[in-house]
């Protein structure tokens, strides 16, 4: 399913037969490396965390510029399910571009509803890089 993003894409909502469905996906930039941009999610999402952690980072370099995929997960008590945050960094332009992509944190086999968790989860991403946010 092909999907337009927009720079500040913090909520997208989809009407589908009458649920409003919630897609948790994060565009934006920072003025900082993929790295120090990693340093600064883990630091502020999964230190100090009782449930969060780091289930995989993948680097790849290529010259000066990077690209890091990082997955975190985590235990949402509100829908008593474990919700993961995949995170893409990269270099490739001006700035570093942050993407951001929350799952799993819905209840139920055919309608995904998360009470919100998902959007915390993702939202969690920009609210610790804020400080290094970039318009573009």
């Amino acid at each position: 399913m092909p999907c337009d993003m927009e720079l500040f894409n913090f909520r997208t909502v989809e009407v589908r037969k009458g649920a409003v469905i919630m897609k948790d996906v994060r565009d934006f930039y920072v003025d900082i490396t993929p790295i120090e941009a990693l340093r600064v999610i883990e630091q502020s999402i999964v230190t100090g965390s009782i449930s969060g952690k780091v289930l995989d980072v993948y680097k790849r370099s290529v010259g000066d510029q990077e690209i890091v995929v990082c997955v975190i997960e985590k235990f949402y008590y509100r829908t008593s399910n474990r919700a993961s945050l995949t995170i893409t960094l990269d270099n490739l332009e001006e700035f570093t571009k942050v993407h951001a992509v929350a799952s799993g944190g819905g209840a139920g086999a055919f309608m995904r509803f998360d009470w919100g968790a998902g959007g915390n989860f993702v939202e969690s991403v920009s609210r610790a890089l804020d400080q290094y946010i970039v318009e573009q």
